[in-house]
């Protein structure tokens, strides 16, 4: 009872709630334990996220390869290999996941795959090289990337399920801060520490993030999950094509999904904002700190507003990142092209990753938050995992743009990017309001 009364004062504090029993769109017998399983959820996505930071397919492996001597070839499969094989199994494990009332075990499992993966690659980095630790490298990103895909579904359904509407983009929010925060951290050591490290320096990282999986597994096995709704499970590859027919039945989701694919364009300029960078700033471990410190102040500033934001109007917050994204990104592009006047390259490229950070933090707090709130209990799993599905067949798509980048180069490609980034933000402007009432016309 003294655990759980303190849970419900911190909870009011940190929701601006004077009541810690406020319920909307879960069950009743979840209302009582909100409290508790909002801390919890909140303390596994810290540590999620934080994993997230230090073992970056954007940053820190491709760091890693590069130290290991692995050919460039396998470090342009990072970002493609990583985000596309989170995405495109989920449809096929939605079923097996709706068959099972409880669904909590499915994130712990992945979050235990995920740890055993990346201790394996910090092994791999120091026992292997060149291509070796390539494949290496590679072939545990696959496995994460799925076990990640697993916990993905799971994660979204249990939210939905054990916290109310208008408290999940707060819960997202704080997560995403309090990672940063460690994340700015962690960068500002490796500044300290300049070049030194190696692969060993990295491969360091790669443990940390490993332990951290490993918390956050014991974090969500806590939660006081209600049984919920069961119809659904079956066949997963008969169930999976079915389920891709509501985006021909469904409208508001159909729309959902195309502004979400433009939004990708966000996520594709992370990497292309990072080589400008390495172009213009150290290399070695104090680079990747840089990178690193920029990356952490970003979610540490911009996620608490953009959570709080998307509580009120998910679509809004959509919306005003997306142009923030496109704006920015023609900026530096015409800059970059115009031969990089007036300001220093290091100091612009390395503030233009760090505000490119705040607009993706946007994007991803905004369509999280949006995709569950327009979901119902019976619909959240399988929109989740169509979206997801049809978004990881876009990110394929999108390795087209290094293609691109290739032959016109990183600069246009970020304009090129930035144009559909505005395109995302006007799709964002034509969805429902799912979120608040909107008032009567």
């Amino acid at each position: 009872m003294r655990r759980a009364e303190l849970a419900g004062s911190l909870y009011d504090l940190v929701t601006g709630d004077e009541d810690a029993r406020v319920c909307r769109d879960i069950p009743d017998a979840a209302c009582n334990d909100q409290p508790v399983n909002f801390f919890l959820q909140l303390g596994a996505y810290v540590c999620n996220k934080i994993g997230d930071e230090l073992a970056s397919a954007k940053l820190v492996l491709p760091w890693l390869l590069a130290a290991a001597g692995a050919p460039a070839f396998f470090i342009g499969l990072l970002v493609p290999l990583r985000e596309s094989l989170v995405l495109l199994p989920q449809l096929f494990v939605a079923a097996a996941i709706r068959a099972r009332a409880v669904r909590k075990w499915f994130w712990v499992g992945g979050a235990v795959a995920q740890a055993l993966c990346v201790a394996a690659m910090a092994a791999a980095a120091l026992l292997l090289e060149g291509a070796a630790a390539g494949w290496a490298v590679v072939g545990l990103l696959a496995v994460f990337s799925l076990a990640r895909g697993v916990g993905s579904v799971a994660a979204k359904d249990v939210m939905g399920k054990t916290v109310s509407k208008t408290r999940r983009g707060t819960l997202t929010g704080y997560a995403t801060a309090a990672a940063g925060l460690v994340t700015v951290a962690v960068g500002a050591w490796l500044q300290w520490r300049g070049g030194a490290g190696g692969a060993a320096g990295a491969a360091g990282l790669l443990l940390l993030a490993a332990g951290l999986w490993l918390l956050a597994a014991a974090f969500f096995a806590g939660l006081r999950e209600a049984p919920g709704a069961t119809a659904g499970g079956g066949n997963a590859g008969r169930d999976a094509l079915r389920s891709l027919a509501i985006l021909r039945t469904d409208a508001p989701f159909r729309r959902f999904v195309i502004t979400r694919a433009l939004l990708v364009s966000t996520a594709l300029l992370v990497p292309f904002y990072a080589a400008l960078a390495r172009e213009a700033s150290d290399t070695g471990l104090g680079g990747l700190g840089a990178l690193l410190v920029a990356a952490g102040v970003a979610a540490t500033v911009s996620s608490g507003f953009w959570g709080r934001m998307a509580d009120r109007s998910s679509r809004d917050v959509l919306r005003l990142a997306a142009v923030f994204a496109g704006v920015l990104s023609l900026a530096v592009a015409g800059w970059h092209m115009a031969g990089a006047p007036i300001l220093p390259a290091g100091i612009v490229v390395v503030g233009a990753f760090f505000l490119i950070g705040i607009a993706h933090a946007g994007v991803r707090i905004g369509r999280k938050t949006y995709l569950v709130d327009m979901a119902t209990m019976e619909t959240r799993a399988t929109y989740v995992a169509v979206s997801n599905t049809a978004i990881g067949a876009v990110l394929l798509a999108g390795g087209v743009f290094g293609i691109v980048a290739g032959v016109i180069g990183i600069a246009p490609t970020i304009g090129l990017l930035g144009l559909v980034a505005l395109a995302g933000a006007a799709g964002a402007g034509r969805l429902d309001e799912v979120t608040r009432e909107e008032p009567a016309s």
